[in-house]
């Protein structure tokens, strides 16, 4: 278990503190008088040594949002309005994209849209965040700034959600999946018992969520490495309505497959519950849909070891095709490897014929062409490709 002592150290050498840009935008907000520090997500990754390639850095500000416009344009920085009525400017300067959010404070919510104020406290601004351990800040000479605990809970680890779970629910219901990615992302698929009980106790109250808000938190979920105790457990809490035999495919796939994504994950889903159902229920997009569709239609090739076909027609979905396929098809270890073999000694080769070949060897264009030119493709397919041109010329059937 990593201590506090070492976890400031990361704070304190972190690339994208010492960064020169990261410390111009500190300096142009009075970070030296600590009116501005480094916020959230960053913080948290940065303390744990699990930073990803494209981490935002997120600032939290005294200075209300009309004075962050204006220091950053007589520091020639960009900036943007982007959520000015929530207190949020972001800044461009060179590489660094970053938002600055000035101190906040609730005064009403529906569970959708909270009304806020702004203000100079930073003990408030901590307590209307979600858990504790989004509510870790940073100053420009990387002291850590912990008014809530948070990071004494990322060693634990555990989410906790701020001060009384339902209240923070209802101020955001999307919480309710916040709680359990980060449960996933950031305590070991553990759920702290308070914050779990609040979470089932607003399963009947989240119809209001927009279904891309939702989705947006689902895919993040789905493409963690371990989410099947998450997953089984959002099930009996009432969020998440798989059938018994979906959670067990996702179970399977989680313990087998060496880097499981989304989109197979996805696949899974589709195997078993209506796609059309899924992607309205979290607003996919057409281009997932289609690629986990591709992934689904390999497994099934593999799974009665159409092997060539499902080289041929989905080459992309291959990878993720062979571990949904041995989900599906409950291979041993053994039959997996066997199927892989198979599919090693394939050689892909283009279709040796083309509408214009049939049209010589005296096929009118039209319908039946395509037909002809279909039928011959499967049977180039069925022989392993090993019918070339003229073998397949000489099946042709006017």
């Amino acid at each position: 278990m990593v201590g506090r002592g070492q976890m400031e150290r990361r704070l304190k050498s972190a690339s994208w503190l010492i960064d020169p840009d990261t410390q111009t935008i500190f300096s142009l907000l009075d970070g030296e008088g600590e009116r501005t520090r480094a916020v959230g997500g960053i913080v948290r990754d940065t303390l744990l040594g699990a930073l990803r390639d494209n981490s935002e850095v997120d600032f939290a500000t005294e200075l209300p949002p009309d004075e962050v416009m204006a220091r950053a344009a007589r520091r020639g920085v960009d900036a943007y309005p982007t959520g000015i009525s929530h207190g949020t400017v972001t800044l461009r300067l060179n590489a660094l994209v970053a938002e600055v959010t000035t101190l906040r404070e609730d005064v009403e919510t529906d569970g959708r849209h909270a009304v806020v104020r702004f203000g100079t406290s930073w003990e408030r601004d901590a307590a209307r965040r979600d858990f504790t351990v989004n509510a870790l800040y940073a100053d420009m000479f990387g002291t850590l700034v912990d008014p809530l605990g948070g990071a004494g809970d990322l060693t634990e680890p555990r989410i906790r959600f701020i001060g009384d779970p339902d209240q923070r629910i209802a101020e955001d219901r999307l919480r309710v999946y916040r709680f359990f990615r980060f449960s996933a992302s950031h305590a070991g698929e553990r759920f702290d018992a308070e914050g779990l009980a609040a979470v089932e106790r607003a399963a009947d109250t989240l119809d209001s969520l927009s279904a891309e808000r939702v989705g947006a938190e689902m895919r993040r979920v789905l493409s963690l490495p371990k989410v099947s105790i998450t997953l089984r457990t959002m099930h009996d809490a009432g969020i998440l309505a798989l059938s018994e035999e979906t959670l067990e495919r996702l179970r399977a796939y989680g313990a087998r497959a060496a880097r499981p994504n989304f989109l197979a994950r996805l696949a899974l889903i589709f195997a078993g519950e209506p796609a059309g159902s899924i992607q309205a229920r979290w607003r996919l997009s057409n281009e997932e849909v289609t690629r986990a569709e591709a992934i689904l239609t390999v497994a099934r090739m593999l799974e009665g070891l159409s092997v060539h076909e499902a080289a041929y027609r989905h080459p992309a979905a291959l990878a993720d095709g062979m571990e949904v396929a041995s989900v599906l098809a409950g291979w041993t270890e053994a039959g997996k490897s066997a199927v892989l073999d198979q599919l090693g000694g394939v050689t892909l080769t283009p279709f040796p014929i083309n509408g214009a070949d049939l049209i010589a060897h005296g096929f009118s264009p039209g319908p039946a062409l395509g037909a002809e030119l279909g039928r011959l493709e499967r049977l180039w397919i069925g022989s392993g490709f090993a019918l070339d041109r003229d073998a397949l010329l000489r099946q042709a059937r006017r």
